[in-house]
């Protein structure tokens, strides 16, 4: 069955051209796409999208949140990779995380990757920082490690902490060395990507076909598939391929930089896709890839871009990674696929924040392998621009998009018949008033908590992976209890043990499914504070955001006595407020104006009253000489760039702020440096140089 969504908002304008509140709303409902399409991605094989669907979706957000520095990782799902592993496979920890790429989709792109580079570095192309491009692979992921020389362990990506072992399914593919050959280090981590040839992928849809068993859309889902078996037989029966790229964890790396290394892994054994170049410029990278893109049809297997990796290896290290990928790679994609069809009708949806938003509905097509049956129409202006009518024949675009868009109406196919379509100004879930604030582009429902969807949906994401993880309280018994009044508040979900028979006779849930679902909510009483916060569904405060608020108040009665106090813009709780690092006045508004509401105090003291809630621990696990202290930076540094002194900084456990105050441990200064220079002198704070600060943390 094919999950409806709410659909993303402004897909098809740049990201320079939204404001905070535009921006806002698309994160959020891109978010809760994210979410289900990783458990349809990585734990049901059954895609309703493709790779480059799928990262083109990340990408969107992190532009956003560039764009918009107060929404900076709103998306928890920036911060995740792939999914839980299924329980039908044991579990295997990677000894170090099996990260993602961020996309490229434009030489642009590409362009500002490289110009990215060089200003963390504090370098140039002409100061030789060397690019590898190699092919895309549309395939599965996986780590192979090798003990002695002896493959011992293979897994899946996971969630890129934790993966699904498949060991003796990965031991029937012959490019996969059981033993490797020539000078190989002790303990050794390969990564690559497993997938299915063309001819193979034909050749088992035929098998399939004639069985009357499952056909495959793609390679891809067919080599998915094929790992996944509980029965490696059958894995050994599909022809299954694998390229290796890269590392995990290595006991003696004795090379210098990534070329070098793929090198190495010809040598012991494995097959390295032959299409790799290194480059030197920004025009040899657009060739290298247009040459590929040009050869992708005659290709004996699926690819869906180019990668392109820092070669150096020390480059890489000091790079490091942002979120779920690494600063020193990204992956560019090839373009966007267009096709006709009709549009049928327009629904409206609600969304958390009482949004609400137009939804295409499509008569089915086949874009990439993918039926696409719904589309996002954005807001009211946008359907006035675009002049789009129920009826008309439109053009839709993929783009790497989740859920695709309509470009533009095919009018030489417009009937007489179609009249232009008139948003709604009455929420079509309570029937109030919706209202437009000046200078948004989306219409809302004004009534908040009074209106069903908004209720429900804030509900489905206090439930939500990222927030209380609550297993088996999905989105359709969300609705089902909320129909039948047993929860109308986050607090009352704590309480639906007490109504276990009732539950009991619910169609659809029997002893066994109430079982788990209160097994779940039990275990969920126990929260971190930061998960706690993200739950509460905050305006603008995403998962990276709500660990930001937890380190720096460290307990929810400090958070709340801090945030009551902070109403008043002169005061001390404000000031530090703001100068938490990424959030800005915008965001602090929302914090604010959410613990002033009384509403919200009452549901949050109703809850507290149910959770045994965990203070914020730091996660760096040895202390240093600035753990715990808070870091200004201004002015030119000429040893790195401003973004990877502060990288290396909070990896010390400091805290890096954008303003000076009585609170400020050290301002570091390099050249140049101004106002926060002089205020520190003024209130007694330690000044650094640069050279000082790197003798501080050495």
């Amino acid at each position: 069955m094919k999950v409806e969504f709410v659909m993303p908002k402004y897909r098809d304008k740049p990201v320079q051209s939204l404001n905070i509140f535009e921006a806002e709303e698309e994160v959020l409902s891109l978010d809760s796409e994210i979410c289900i399409h990783d458990k349809l991605y990585y734990q049901n094989d059954a895609p309703e999208i493709d790779d480059a669907s799928y990262d083109r979706l990340r990408r969107r957000l992190e532009g956003l949140v560039q764009r918009f520095p107060e929404l900076t990782k709103i998306s928890p799902t920036l911060q995740r990779v792939g999914t839980t592993p299924s329980p039908s496979f044991s579990k295997v920890t990677h000894r170090e995380p099996m990260l993602s790429l961020a996309n490229a989709f434009d030489d642009a792109d590409v362009n500002d990757f490289l110009l990215r580079i060089g200003r963390f570095l504090s370098l140039d192309f002409a100061q030789g920082i060397e690019i590898v491009a190699e092919p895309k692979i549309d395939g599965v992921s996986a780590s192979l490690r090798y003990e002695k020389g002896l493959f011992v362990v293979g897994a899946t990506r996971g969630d890129g902490t934790v993966g699904e072992d498949i060991t003796d399914n990965l031991r029937t593919i012959k490019d996969i060395p059981q033993s490797l050959t020539g000078d190989f280090p002790e303990a050794l981590e390969i990564r690559g990507e497993i997938y299915m040839s063309k001819t193979a992928f034909y050749e088992l849809n035929s098998t399939q076909m004639e069985s009357h068993s499952k056909v495959f859309a793609n390679p891809r889902n067919a080599a998915a598939g094929s790992l996944r078996q509980l029965d490696a037989t059958i894995t050994a029966s599909r022809k299954l391929n694998f390229f290796a790229y890269s590392w995990g964890e290595i006991s003696e790396l004795k090379v210098d930089n990534q070329s070098q290394f793929l090198e190495m892994l010809s040598k012991w054994g494995f097959v390295v896709n032959p299409l790799t170049r290194v480059c030197n410029t920004l025009q040899d990278i657009l060739q290298h890839y247009r040459e590929i893109e040009k050869r992708r049809l005659e290709l004996p297997y699926d690819i869906d871009g180019v990668v392109y990796k820092v070669n150096g290896l020390e480059f890489q290290k000091r790079l490091g990674n942002v979120s779920r990928a690494p600063r020193w790679a990204i992956a560019h994609k090839f373009p966007a696929q267009r096709i006709e069809t009709v549009l049928e009708d327009i629904d409206i949806q609600v969304g958390r924040t009482g949004v609400l938003t137009p939804v295409a509905r499509l008569t089915p097509v086949n874009v990439g392998g993918v039926i696409v049956s719904n589309a996002s129409l954005h807001n009211e202006d946008e359907i006035k621009r675009k002049d789009i009518r129920i009826g008309d024949t439109v053009i839709i675009q993929r783009a790497g998009d989740v859920i695709p868009q309509v470009v533009e109406v095919v009018l030489h196919k417009r009937s007489q018949l179609n009249k232009p379509f008139k948003f709604p100004t009455i929420c079509p879930s309570c029937g109030r008033e919706s209202m437009r604030v000046e200078g948004e582009a989306a219409r809302r429902c004004i009534a908040g908590l009074a209106c069903k969807d908004q209720a429900i949906e804030r509900l489905k994401h206090f439930v939500s992976r990222n927030a209380f993880d609550i297993d088996g309280l999905g989105e359709k018994q969300i609705q089902l209890f909320w129909d039948d009044g047993f929860i109308s508040s986050p607090a009352d979900i704590f309480r639906l043990q007490d109504r276990r028979a009732e539950l009991e006779k619910k169609d659809g849930l029997g002893q066994r499914s109430v079982d788990n679902i209160i097994t779940a909510i039990e275990k969920s009483r126990v929260i971190k504070l930061e998960r706690l916060i993200y739950g509460l569904g905050i305006p603008q405060i995403g998962q990276a955001t709500a660990r930001l608020l937890a380190m720096n108040y460290g307990t929810l009665s400090k958070l709340r006595l801090a945030l009551t106090s902070a109403a008043d813009k002169r005061s001390t709780e404000y000031h530090d407020l703001i100068c938490i690092d990424q959030i800005g006045e915008n965001v602090a508004d929302d914090i604010i104006n959410f613990f002033q509401d009384e509403t919200n105090l009452k549901m949050l003291s109703d809850l507290e009253n149910q959770l045994d809630i965990t203070n914020y621990k730091s996660s760096i696990i040895e202390s240093t000489k600035v753990t715990g202290k808070v870091i200004v930076f201004t002015g030119t540094l000429e040893k790195m760039g401003r973004a990877e002194a502060k990288s290396l900084a909070e990896s010390l456990g400091a805290k890096v702020v954008g303003s000076v105050s009585n609170k400020t441990d050290f301002v570091v200064v390099g050249g140049e440096a101004g106002s926060k220079a002089t205020k520190a002198e003024k209130l007694g704070v330690t000044i650094l140089t640069e050279e000082e600060w790197f003798k501080l943390i050495t």
